[in-house]
């Protein structure tokens, strides 16, 4: 079993968008690893493993849109079923 579950992906598009803030409150608020927060003030890509993607979700919806989004459950993944 996999300490978090959902390997969660999306982009953000947005303006004053800051790669260290964005991280920084991942890291205060949210459980999980591997997180990359790349792009610049306008376009952020997030990837992040977690057990409650809908919080990096709603977080990531009060920065600017959200689209591209992809939750996909590693567990299942790793017992050769679709994600």
């Amino acid at each position: 079993m996999l300490e978090y579950r959902y390997d969660t992906q999306l982009l953000i598009d947005g303006e004053n968008l800051d790669e260290d803030e964005i991280d920084a409150y991942f890291k205060a608020n949210f459980r999980g690893d591997s997180l990359l927060a790349v792009g610049d003030e306008d376009m952020i890509k997030i990837h992040y493993h977690t057990n409650e993607p809908w919080k990096v979700l709603e977080y990531c919806s009060t920065l600017g849109e959200i689209y591209d989004i992809v939750v996909e459950d590693m567990d299942r993944q790793s017992r050769g079923l679709k994600g």
